[in-house]
């Protein structure tokens, strides 16, 4: 008599629930556009303090370490939550968090905040390249625990056109630079100030598509048991 042959049956798209710990407009667009629905919930952390109490680490670490704090803070706020909303998260979900910074002439440098300081980076990047790092967290949770955790980073070369001081007071009086890493965008008006890039976009932007999906991997998580289409 032969033996039945029992076929796993593929998870359903979408089942998993997303998280993404961050209020980047720009980062829920790119996981939007690639065909996920993730709730979002933010942080509430000294990034300053935290970069800090480091000490003497490499760049890629540093966004790598953020990503990672951002991740224990959202699920923390997940798990003790008991606010309905997160309840399929807590069961059978992920969290991505992210962190980007600019690496220039050996130095990281994050929002600028205010239009001078804003103004004064610009100058020193226009006519220059430099790295846009950008730290990755997945967290992996199941039946409202921590099953796994994986964080790695990517860098990608962004080469700025040499813009005149005109042109640098009219951008950073958009306000669009002072809230965003590095003082630009790929995606918005700092796409006009930019010659190119050397990499992958969707890290510039603020999430890599590539390195979520690798690190998903990781985590037992196919990318495609994640779409919502």
């Amino acid at each position: 008599m032969g033996h039945a042959v029992v076929v796993p049956q593929p998870r359903l798209m979408g089942s998993i629930s997303v998280v993404l710990g961050s209020a980047s407009p720009a980062r829920l667009r790119v996981l939007r556009d690639a065909g996920l629905v993730p709730q979002v919930l933010v942080a509430d952390l000294d990034e300053d303090a935290i970069v800090a109490a480091m000490g003497d680490v490499p760049p890629a670490d540093v966004v790598t370490r953020l990503a990672r704090a951002k991740g224990e803070a959202i699920v923390s706020s997940i798990r003790s939550d008991g606010n309905p909303s997160f309840e399929a998260a807590r069961a059978d979900g992920v969290v991505l968090t992210c962190d980007s910074m600019l690496l220039l002439d050996g130095e990281l440098s994050g929002k600028p905040h205010t239009p001078d300081v804003a103004i004064a980076r610009w100058k020193r990047m226009r006519g220059t390249s430099g790295h846009l790092l950008t730290g990755h967290c997945v967290t992996r949770l199941r039946d409202g625990a921590v099953e796994s955790v994986v964080a790695d980073h990517r860098s990608t070369d962004v080469a700025f056109s040499d813009v005149s001081d005109e042109t640098i007071a009219r951008y950073v009086a958009t306000g669009e630079p002072l809230k965003v890493a590095g003082a630009f965008t790929l995606d918005g008006l700092g796409g006009w100030l930019l010659d190119g890039i050397t990499g992958d976009p969707s890290s510039v932007i603020g999430i890599s598509l590539p390195l979520t999906r690798e690190l998903l991997a990781r985590v037992g998580v196919d990318v495609t048991d994640l779409w919502r289409t």
